[in-house]
């Protein structure tokens, strides 16, 4: 059973199965893989699963990811918590059991190792992953969510060049960010 709110943009090759919920204004992106054989995989509002990223319930944890989070490019979540306004790098994993507290940042490649309790507002890098700084991302990582539900939004009319519209590129600049990031 899939619980999908009609507002969430799923690419056409994204896979989903088993008791999946996705809430209003999420995106599932391009070959994103959700598993959920055994617990429910719960995605929270305003929330993307980008390109290749891979979320499977552990046997003893579902996995839970709250709202206005990103899980970027091949990052994998298995049998994992993340809380609200929190954003996994590209590549990056986070094993069962573990938590990630609200308002933090997984660098790209860290591997966050079985029952690991991250406190909010961290940042968290390395290989095991270790919380190197503290650092409240909540409003960044906010935004880049924003960013992608408005890029959903595009994508489900077929515009797949939105951030390079006009508009967008002002909103970077506020942002302190240059046009070619």
């Amino acid at each position: 059973m899939q619980e999908i709110h009609p507002s969430v943009w799923v690419a056409e090759s994204a896979e989903l199965y088993g008791k999946i919920h996705v809430g209003r204004e999420s995106s599932l992106w391009p070959k994103c893989v959700l598993r959920a054989e055994v617990h429910e995989l719960w995605i929270g509002c305003h929330t993307n699963i980008q390109d290749f990223a891979m979320l499977h319930v552990g046997y003893d944890h579902p996995v839970r990811v709250g709202d206005y989070c990103s899980i970027t490019h091949h990052a994998t979540l298995h049998g994992c918590s993340v809380e609200d306004d929190c954003l996994i790098g590209i590549g990056a994993v986070v094993m069962d059991g573990a938590v990630i507290g609200r308002g933090s940042i997984v660098a790209a490649g860290a591997v966050v190792t079985e029952g690991a309790v991250i406190p909010p507002h961290s940042i968290v890098a390395g290989v095991p992953g270790k919380r190197i700084r503290e650092r409240d991302a909540s409003f960044e990582n906010r935004q880049n969510a924003r960013f992608y539900c408005r890029n959903a939004r595009a994508y489900a009319e077929g515009a797949h060049r939105s951030w390079a519209e006009p508009d967008f590129k002002a909103l970077r600049q506020r942002r302190g960010e240059s046009a070619a990031d």
